[in-house]
């Protein structure tokens, strides 16, 4: 199996929900499941990115959100043996439990440090004990584990994260590199990608059929009633943003993450799906395209960290997305280097501020600036390199967009968050 192979699978995850509530439920009801008795307190600390990020999300299966009660619906609910779908069984009565501790104040939140480098510490006080959970790196990487003061678990933290000591996998490729292996590549290799638009797939129907969305049910209306209509771009936008909205309200269908983030997931696949079926164009096709589009994002979300103050959903899942739709116009590495361009020149810096309904409104610039950017793109009209942040190899720009995020936005993620608690009356 080629490496880039290797690289995909091991990336592309289930998600129920935005994947960093799902995470804190999964830390939680993981030390949880070391003590027993009736639960006295859950401590729970994070990194800046790990804490913005699920402020004001939704929650499956409920219609609470935020910290708090994800790390109380953990501690009463969660399987930890589902990973990032580990509230998939949440009841009323585990939501009526859940707001009482919330009220009583036996859930409490910390953060950390301003960093983009995800960490979650789990502390779970019961009647039979303590236990502590500690994540970093990635959403589910568990580091290390503690029942009543002693360590009987400890792993390796990963190296790949931005500002690690080595450089991730995917940075020792180049875009010809990538290029070449999606269009070379047996079908039955990357077959698997199909998987993605199955789960997403049905997320989407979610969407469009929730009294409780918004932006899906208009842009339906936006595209004629249909879902597959003559407009490729409206078409494009309502599968990516429906199944985008869907999830970060908390509807209860995973989505098909892709490092680490259901809605990266969802932008770098759906799209491309809406212009195969418009152009009914085969499956191989749609999963070469999506290999491209995977690889990109990856490329860039390693420069830039996991969780930082930009949006990587319309930043690295857009442009990898914008180079998969390069591919089904019969571009090459010189169309897709011309994309990487446009888009490093045009949104670039946009700002995540959690994941929340406006996931789905930044979903929707990013589909719009990706088919802008390659219509001009193979009409050979691009920012030059010599321009702002672009360099003089497509490497180089992804490297410099992932910059911008971190070290370049640290300041401003610090600024988000106590803009968040400010709203929420928090004192950091």
């Amino acid at each position: 199996m080629n490496e880039l192979t290797k690289l995909i699978r091991g990336d592309m995850k289930p998600a129920l929900g935005v994947t960093e509530p799902g995470a804190i439920a999964f830390a939680v009801s993981k030390a949880r499941s070391y003590v027993g008795g009736k639960i006295a307190s859950v401590d729970l600390t994070l990194n800046s990115g790990m804490y913005k990020n699920a402020f004001t999300c939704g929650i499956p299966g409920s219609n609470f959100c935020g910290n708090e009660f994800a790390a109380a619906l953990g501690v009463l609910a969660g399987d930890p043996d589902k990973g990032l779908e580990c509230l998939a069984n949440v009841t009323d009565m585990d939501n009526a439990l859940a707001e009482m501790m919330v009220k009583t104040g036996r859930i409490r939140v910390h953060m950390s440090e301003i960093t983009s480098r995800i960490f979650i510490e789990a502390r779970v006080k019961a009647e039979e004990g303590e236990a502590v959970v500690t994540i970093r790196d990635a959403h589910t990487n568990i580091v290390n584990i503690q029942v009543n003061g002693e360590t009987i678990f400890s792993g390796e933290e990963e190296s790949g994260e931005h500002g690690g000591d080595h450089p991730a996998d995917i940075h020792s490729y180049t875009l010809q590199q990538i290029y070449d292996y999606a269009v070379s590549v047996p079908a039955e290799e990357i077959a698997f990608i199909q998987e993605a638009y199955e789960m997403n797939g049905k997320l989407f129907e979610e969407g469009i059929h929730s009294e409780r969305t918004t932006y899906a049910r208009y842009l339906l209306e936006q595209n004629g009633g249909e879902i597959i209509s003559d407009d490729e771009q409206k078409t494009a936008s309502l599968l990516c943003n429906a199944a985008i909205e869907a999830r970060v309200i908390g509807l209860d269908s995973p989505a098909m993450s892709i490092t680490g983030s259901g809605a990266h997931g969802i932008i770098a696949t759906m799209p491309l799906y809406g212009v195969c079926r418009h152009r009914n164009l085969p499956d191989e096709m749609l999963w070469r395209a999506t290999a491209i589009s995977y690889l990109v994002c990856m490329y860039i979300k390693e420069y830039s960290g996991k969780l930082s103050a930009f949006c990587g959903c319309g930043i690295a899942a857009g442009t990898g997305m914008a180079c998969g739709l390069v591919y089904l116009n019969g571009g090459g590495v010189e169309e897709m280097t011309r994309t990487i361009n446009n888009m490093a020149s045009s949104i670039t810096g946009m700002i995540c501020d959690g994941g929340n309904q406006g996931c789905t409104m930044k979903g929707i610039v990013a589909v719009d600036a990706a088919f802008r950017s390659v219509d001009f793109a193979m009409h050979g009209i691009s920012i030059d390199s010599i321009h702002g942040i672009n360099g003089k190899t497509p490497e180089e720009t992804m490297r410099h967009m992932g910059e911008i995020a971190s070290p370049g936005m640290v300041g401003t993620e610090k600024t988000i968050v106590d803009i968040l608690q400010e709203k929420s009356g928090v004192r950091g």
